[in-house]
């Protein structure tokens, strides 16, 4: 279960933290209500593969949000002869 902790309980008592973390649970911190940090327990000799599971999860929510986006755009519907077109456009623009 993820559990929340606010910076200002952060800043005023850490330690809570660490007991909140013990067995690998995850915490995320919030500023003003909204979550804005997750930090999860870990053993040292974990930290190496954590780290690599993090950028592949990063990379998965970047390629989802550019489906979501092209989905709304439209451009998910677009055809090859149509994405060659949007591309050269692309380039000329650039160029200027």
């Amino acid at each position: 279960m993820l559990r929340y902790v606010s910076l200002r309980e952060l800043r005023n008592t850490p330690g809570a933290l660490w007991r909140k973390l013990r067995g690998g649970a995850a915490v995320a911190i919030t500023s003003e209500g909204r979550p804005r940090a997750l930090v999860i327990g870990l053993e040292p000799e974990d930290l190496p593969d954590a780290a690599r599971l993090l950028e592949r999860l990063r990379a998965q929510q970047a390629v989802s949000r550019m489906r979501a986006d092209a989905e709304s755009s439209g451009a998910a519907a677009l055809d090859a002869d149509a994405i060659g077109v949007e591309i050269k456009a692309a380039r000329r623009a650039r160029r200027r």
